[in-house]
């Protein structure tokens, strides 16, 4: 068994492996957001894979990691009113 990489690993241990607190991982957790996790018995534990998709998720969601999402280079969308009528920009 030495040598095997773990399947699921405890809040702490998660929390070291994502970079963030363990209380971090806890809030995500009561508000429902962050890596899915589960309980064994009384422990709750995430699976490693849930956590690297959920970094790949980050990842594809942030701007610097993503070129489609560059405000730089997005295209610039046209101003609109509370109404949501176009405004037109002030010569």
């Amino acid at each position: 068994m030495a040598g095997m990489a773990k399947a699921v690993l405890a809040t702490d241990e998660a929390a070291t492996y994502l970079g963030v607190a363990p209380s971090t991982l806890r809030t995500w957790r009561h508000r429902r957001t962050g890596p899915p996790s589960f309980r064994i018995g009384a422990k709750v534990v995430y699976r490693l894979t849930a956590l690297d998709a959920y970094l790949a998720e980050c990842e594809v969601a942030d701007s610097r990691s993503n070129p489609a999402l560059d405000p730089r280079v997005a295209p610039i969308r046209p101003r609109r009113d509370r109404s949501g009528r176009r405004v037109e920009a002030a010569a």
